[in-house]
């Protein structure tokens, strides 16, 4: 029996060579490494690593479901309304690479055709950082409600520092939602550290300190990736400011003792300009309970002084949202679309890097535009009774928000920012 066996595994692996039918080895685990395994790996939000042809078989029929279905990769852009780097949606012919691989029987083909497995980076996607911030002890938020508990990293920077990038490390990622860096340059929330007997300090609603244009550092949400910034575009980190990190807790069903770490990666070379993260938000709004297609929306008009380029956005709803976009109107009434999500889900979100900066001038006006389902035909919607949903911090709340990641081109004429030869 066992030579018959062998004999029909070769026959059925010949008629998979010769036609042409595609194999794990030769292009499904290339797709999967370009396009998969930033989420897929160990210790990642993915439910499982994608690293290997035994997880790929064993996980086939849902791979090419959720695939074919166009759920996986969760890549929410749409298509023609703004360029970003590091796409990973798949395009159609390798969708359905992957859909006929499974439908043949999910062949492993020759293992001379596998390429090289990639680097192995830990915890951080982009290599070692230079400075690792993490919470001084853990917490653990109390379960069944949103919990924004804020708190001060320790140490601070001898000089005015440049962050090229940030990276950060959930301790207990089932529990984590979402978290926001601001630089604190005036020792307020020190003050508040441990009042109440737990590490860190409540501040829903807020971080409380006082909040300039350079304060935001950095946010973070599930299944983002951290990208460096263009050389001589940093992030500031003031001399003498402390990192403050708020961290939204979602505990609902469990909770757990957190201990969130954040990656810095300093710029190398000087500095022509800062990068800043602008939020264009309303906070004004009720959508009315039982309402369809509800629509918010913000628009900034850029003055002089707030000329320059667009080089990420990230944009941010809740449960209700449907659909959410951002354009650029000139002068002449010429829209240019920046970034358009047809399909919001909650749980995929995160900054979105353009492939090129998007110049702004004075005259034109940047808006968001969000649309949401407030009815019981929103499978999301976490109210019953449907009732009426305003701005508010809580997950069950709603928010219009879309942080712009932008240089100032006046920046342009200031002298250089020198970063320490030492770092």
């Amino acid at each position: 029996m066992t030579i018959f066996r062998l004999i029909a595994a070769s026959a059925v692996l010949s008629s998979v060579l010769c036609s042409g039918q595609p194999t794990y080895s030769k292009e499904v685990s290339r797709i999967f490494q370009a396009k998969c395994q930033q989420c897929h790996r160990d210790n990642d939000i993915a439910p499982f690593a994608l690293k290997d042809y035994d997880t790929a078989v064993a996980w086939s029929l849902d791979i090419s479901r959720v695939v074919d279905a166009g759920i996986m990769p969760p890549w929410k852009p749409k298509p023609g309304y703004g360029e970003f780097r590091d796409n990973f949606a798949l395009s159609a012919d390798e969708r359905q690479t992957i859909v006929d691989w499974v439908a043949a029987g999910a062949p492993q083909g020759d293992a001379a055709d596998m390429p090289d497995p990639l680097p192995d980076t830990g915890d951080w996607v982009l290599g070692d950082p230079d400075l690792v911030l993490a919470m001084p002890q853990s917490f653990t938020p109390a379960r069944g409600k949103d919990v924004y508990r804020c708190f001060v990293l320790p140490g601070s920077f001898d000089t005015t520092q440049y962050a090229s990038a940030f990276d950060l490390v959930p301790g207990a990622r089932s529990i984590v939602h979402h978290v926001l860096l601001f630089a604190d340059s005036k020792g307020q929330a020190e003050k508040l550290e441990g009042q109440d007997g737990q590490p860190g300090y409540d501040c829903f609603g807020g971080p409380g300190i006082d909040i300039g244009l350079n304060s935001v550092l950095a946010g973070w949400a599930p299944g983002q990736r951290p990208h460096l910034l263009p050389d001589g575009i940093g992030v500031e980190l003031p001399k003498g400011a402390r990192v403050v990190m708020q961290v939204h807790y979602y505990p609902i069903g469990r909770t757990a003792p957190d201990l969130t770490k954040v990656g810095v990666y300093l710029s190398k070379k000087d500095i022509q300009q800062r990068l800043f993260n602008v939020p264009l938000l309303n906070d004004k709004f009720k959508i009315p309970a039982n309402a369809q297609g509800f629509e918010v929306n913000y628009t900034l008009p850029i003055i002089p002084l707030l000329e320059g380029k667009v080089i990420s956005v990230y944009p941010h709803m809740h449960l209700l949202g449907t659909e959410i976009r951002v354009d650029v109107t000139d002068a002449k009434q010429n829209t240019n679309p920046m970034i358009y999500i047809d399909k919001w889900d909650f749980n995929y979100q995160g900054p979105y890097t353009l492939a090129e900066p998007l110049v702004v001038k004075s005259g034109s006006t940047v808006k968001v535009t969000c649309k949401y389902d407030n009815s019981d035909a929103n499978p999301r919607n976490p109210n019953n009774p449907i009732v009426p949903v305003g701005w508010g911090e809580r997950t069950t709340d709603e928010m219009c928000l879309a942080f712009l990641g932008v240089t100032l081109d006046y920046e342009k004429f200031l002298p250089l920012h020198k970063v320490n030869p030492s770092r």
